[in-house]
């Protein structure tokens, strides 16, 4: 049994949470809302602490999934911060989709108080974290990497270390490259096939079975065609990650002309209200434009 605090109790942080008791860790938890870490030690037990620093204060392990950089650095630093409370020889382990950039940052920061720090971005969406088996990409020091695999087995179908501090937000950014094509490509059949007068779930039936299969068709023809979105990944969330890859091409000179295009689908379906509506939304796109 370990001692771990989570931050974090979104639809993603809540279950994953909920899966490290059930591994027979000793939890406390925080979050912005109160209300919810209360929801959530009444389902579970553990306890919560009102700031980050009370939550992470006698913990040998903290880990944190909350919004983008800014709510990162805000759980992070300052007097009422994770780091504050945490001793030397701790682990944190940031499961948020951020920059590279504060990751390096606050990996800095982390090493100056003797406290180690693993970036751990996540795949596998709600469903994911719920059923416990999320994809992990890793970076940071290999001997901390060692320490907290284990712990993220609760709730990860794979998990591993990619490289050093950093190397696990790359990778997840090149993660969401590929899912906006994919979520695009799959639109854009879906509706060819719908303009052709064929029955879209026969059409997945088949198609699935060979080289066009991907996750996103398996798991989100049905919806699509079904005009259901109101759950999953947000596409405001994606915006904001579609915009970490780009930042980041822009850095070190990959092309990502089919990332920045899709980006702009996304802000057409945020103007048609869809902000939260999950991302294959954009088969809605198509079909408004007929």
């Amino acid at each position: 049994m370990a001692k771990v605090t989570f931050l974090g109790l979104g639809v993603m942080g809540y279950p994953m949470a909920g899966h490290l008791v059930a591994a027979g860790h000793e939890l406390r938890v925080y979050n912005r809302t109160t209300a919810k870490a209360e929801a959530w030690v009444a389902q579970y037990g553990g306890s919560f602490g009102e700031t980050p620093r009370e939550a992470a204060e006698g913990s040998e392990y903290v880990m944190a999934c909350v919004g983008n950089d800014d709510d990162l650095r805000s759980v992070c630093q300052g007097p009422d911060g994770a780091f504050a409370g945490m001793g030397e020889g701790t682990v944190f382990v940031d499961h948020t989709t951020v920059s590279a950039t504060v990751t390096h940052e606050l990996f800095a920061e982390a090493a100056k108080r003797g406290v180690s720090f693993v970036d751990a971005p996540i795949s596998g969406g709600q469903a994911g974290a719920e059923n416990g088996v999320l994809s992990v990409m890793c970076g940071g020091e290999q001997a901390a990497y060692d320490r907290v695999e284990p712990l993220i087995d609760a709730y990860s179908k794979i998990c591993r270390r990619i490289g050093d501090s950093g190397d696990g937000q790359k990778t997840k950014m090149a993660n969401q490259i590929a899912i906006a094509g994919l979520v695009q490509a799959l639109s854009e059949a879906l509706h060819f096939a719908e303009k052709a007068g064929l029955d879209g779930r026969a059409v997945v039936e088949v198609i699935s079975q060979g080289a066009a299969g991907s996750w996103q068709m398996v798991n989100r023809h049905e919806t699509m065609l079904d005009d259901h979105f109101d759950y999953g990944f947000a596409v405001d969330w994606m915006r904001k990650d579609l915009g970490i890859c780009m930042d980041a091409a822009n850095e070190n000179g990959a092309s990502l002309p089919v990332t920045a295009l899709v980006d702009q689908f996304y802000k057409d379906v945020q103007k048609m209200g869809g902000g939260r509506w999950d991302t294959s939304s954009l088969f809605k796109r198509l079909r408004k434009l007929d």
